[in-house]
């Protein structure tokens, strides 16, 4: 097999070869012979360098139909299952979208400082100054970041900038190696007070970020749909797309059809980003995470939305969940590790629906395929994601049904 990076499906291309494995090849296109309709000319100037997109030399239309594609051959090729039915792909805007990145810093002698992605297959920082996909005011901020960050005492020790975007504000996170100084502090107010943004300082790992101007930072989140306001830390998980994660939970609850009553276990909950729309809906859930603070703020936002849901810290690799009970229903939202252990686990009585949402293809079709030769479930749906336009990444929901209910 044979990934030709640059090159649409359809065109013709003169290639050069990079890569030789024993399965594929990689090779990247010289020149392109013959185009396709779906082709069109990216819309960042970075773009080609910066290595944050891939596609953005095909329309979205292309972009989705090569996702669907890829997640439908994973199954069937990886799992072999096939869904009984293709759901509508979910999509929103795909320009501005990204309301979490994660910026690399790095001060060059001839060009001063550079803040930005990381270049294409490449540890050097693409010299950027916007990004389109970054919201519009967050994108304006690249080029006053590289100003600040040279005036402070500590530019060669501060790696990177993490930005989080909520509903209410914007906040950036500073990764310094060394003690700040006093005047870097007032550099730092200076910045957030123009630019009317959130500034944490992280001088050690995730644990260690701390607001710092303005003293008191709340970030939230909103699933109007469902009247639920999720607080978050800017170094907590969230979905990166904050229009397509409000589909998604849409989407899932519709396909798990939480009722009340019924028993729902959450697994990777998170913050609560599905748990507490089910809760709304009158299940009893248990939402199940690795993370203690994770587990501690998803019970905070239970609280704070009125709403009754319990949470349980849990290692969700090697999987006990027979102290909890029974559940009818299960929700699983993965890293891209999958959730093996978690599908091999199931026995009677097993949940009748599940509902899996996955980030990677390759590790939803392994599992897909236990689940469905294994465990006796059926794949009654697949769907595509489009939470990450531009990029290869492809987010995914799939539902799981047993006839036989325990």
């Amino acid at each position: 097999m044979l990934f030709v990076e640059g090159a649409l499906a359809g065109e013709r291309a003169r290639i050069h070869i990079t890569q030789r494995k024993r399965r594929h090849e990689g090779a990247h296109a010289v020149e392109i012979l013959r185009a396709v309709p779906g082709r069109r000319e990216p819309r960042c100037p970075h773009f080609g360098v910066c290595g944050g997109c891939a596609t953005q030399h095909a329309d979205l239309a292309t972009q989705m139909a090569a996702k669907e594609d890829g997640l439908l051959q994973n199954l069937a090729r990886i799992g072999r299952v096939e869904p009984e039915r293709v759901l509508p792909m979910i999509t929103g805007d795909e320009w501005g979208y990204r309301h979490r990145a994660r910026l690399s810093v790095r001060h060059v002698l001839s060009k001063g400082v550079m803040v930005g992605f990381r270049e294409r297959r490449s540890t050097y920082v693409a010299d950027m100054h916007g990004c389109p996909v970054l919201p519009e005011r967050l994108s304006a901020l690249i080029d006053p970041l590289r100003a600040l960050i040279g005036e402070l005492s500590v530019h060669s020790r501060l790696p990177q900038v993490e930005i989080a975007v909520g509903d209410n504000a914007a906040a950036l996170v500073f990764r310094h190696l060394e003690p700040l100084s006093a005047a870097d502090h007032g550099h730092l107010r200076a910045f957030a007070d123009e630019h009317r943004v959130h500034v944490w300082l992280q001088p050690g790992g995730p644990e260690s970020a701390h607001p710092f101007h303005p003293a008191e930072s709340d970030l939230y989140y909103e699933l109007p749909d469902f009247g639920v306001r999720l607080h978050f830390r800017p170094t907590d998980f969230t979905q990166v797309n904050h229009a397509v994660n409000r589909l998604l939970v849409a989407s899932a609850l519709e396909l798990l059809d939480p009722r009340p009553g019924e028993r729902i276990a959450d697994l990777f909950c998170g913050l609560g980003n599905f748990s507490l729309p089910m809760a709304r809906r009158g299940a009893q859930v248990i939402g199940f995470e690795a993370s203690r603070d994770l587990v501690a703020r998803a019970r905070a936002n239970a609280a704070a939305n009125a709403l009754v849901a319990q949470f349980e810290e849990a290692d969700l690799f090697q999987p006990n969940l027979a102290p909890y009970g029974r559940f009818d229903k299960m929700l699983i939202d993965p890293p891209r590790q999958g959730a093996i252990e978690i599908v091999k686990a199931l026995g009677a009585p097993f949940p009748r629906r599940v509902v899996y949402v996955s980030c990677d293809p390759a590790t939803l079709a392994r599992d897909a395929g236990v689940l469905v030769h294994v465990q006796g479930y059926r794949l009654r749906a697949a769907g595509v994601v489009n939470m990450f336009p531009h990029t290869a990444h492809v987010e995914s929901i799939t539902l799981f049904e047993k006839e036989e209910a325990a």
